[in-house]
């Protein structure tokens, strides 16, 4: 029997975007998922009654719409939202350019908040649902040389998504953000990870950032993408959620390491910080 659950998943070609949507249809539930190319949809997942690929121009708000709308009209609803869609970029932030930085965060920011808000005023009328926003331990960590505009757009991510949560709360939708560590995708592939069209030679240290992602991380992740969706599925599929879902046992010591850094700041300075004040 089908699950009656319904997930709308972007960014589904490639990456946790397919594993997500392999499993969540072995499982019996609707997929409504999206990519810039159907046939590439269509060719990694196949063909199910219980699927419905869609090609999608994320910066277009219309195009986003219109797959909302195909997903409610096929399966009558929507009850969960994965924001996956994104793209890497390795450079220092002297090097890239407005071009380059705006196009990232089109993808990474703008991208997500086109879907939230054209699936929000279903989720409302409906009085539930789950809206899951694919971070980074780099949305939560800066803490990467050449890494600072990609992480930029997921610091984002997550100050947007603590911000649904406490507005959509009482809405009874919650919201998730998940920050995986590295996971063996195609992330850092030479043909995914984007690097600048004007490197400048100054920076030694971002060079030797990028040539350890593309060279020596890549392909050697520790993370399993299989149980990370699986993961996700299970926080779904939970009464109560998390708000923080981290992912990976780097990404736990980092962001451990962050919350570590943060307290000796406030405590070493913590007479300059309060003695601010009339």
């Amino acid at each position: 029997m089908s699950n009656q659950k319904v997930w709308f998943v972007t960014g589904a070609s490639k990456g946790l975007g397919l594993s997500l949507v392999k499993q969540l249809l072995t499982k019996g539930y609707n997929v409504a998922a999206t990519s810039r190319n159907i046939a590439d949809l269509e060719n990694a997942v196949g063909k199910s009654e219980s699927f419905l690929p869609l090609a999608v121009n994320l910066t277009d708000e219309k195009s986003v719409n219109d797959a909302i709308s195909q997903a409610i009209s096929l399966f009558g609803k929507i009850d969960v939202v994965v924001n996956n869609a994104g793209y890497g970029i390795v450079g220092a932030l002297e090097e890239l350019s407005d071009a380059e930085t705006r196009a990232n965060f089109d993808i990474n920011v703008f991208g997500s908040l086109n879907v939230i808000r054209a699936v929000m005023p279903h989720l409302r009328e409906q009085q539930s649902g789950h809206i899951f926003n694919i971070s980074s331990i780099g949305g939560f960590s800066g803490n990467y040389p050449g890494f600072g505009i990609y992480c930029a757009t997921k610091f984002a991510v997550q100050g947007f998504t603590e911000s649904l949560s406490a507005e959509a709360r009482s809405l009874g939708i919650k919201a998730t953000i998940v920050s995986p560590g590295y996971f063996r995708t195609n992330f850092l592939a030479p043909d995914a990870l984007i690097t600048p069209k004007n490197e400048i030679e100054a920076y030694k240290t971002v060079r030797e950032v990028q040539d350890t992602h593309l060279n020596q991380i890549g392909g050697n992740q520790p993370g399993d993408p299989e149980k990370g969706v699986a993961a996700i599925i299970t926080v779904a599929e939970a009464n109560e959620a998390p708000l923080h879902l981290f992912l990976g046992q780097d990404a736990y010591d980092v962001a451990y390491q962050k919350m570590s850094d943060v307290k000796n700041d406030l405590e070493t300075w913590k007479e300059v910080t309060v003695n601010t004040g009339y």
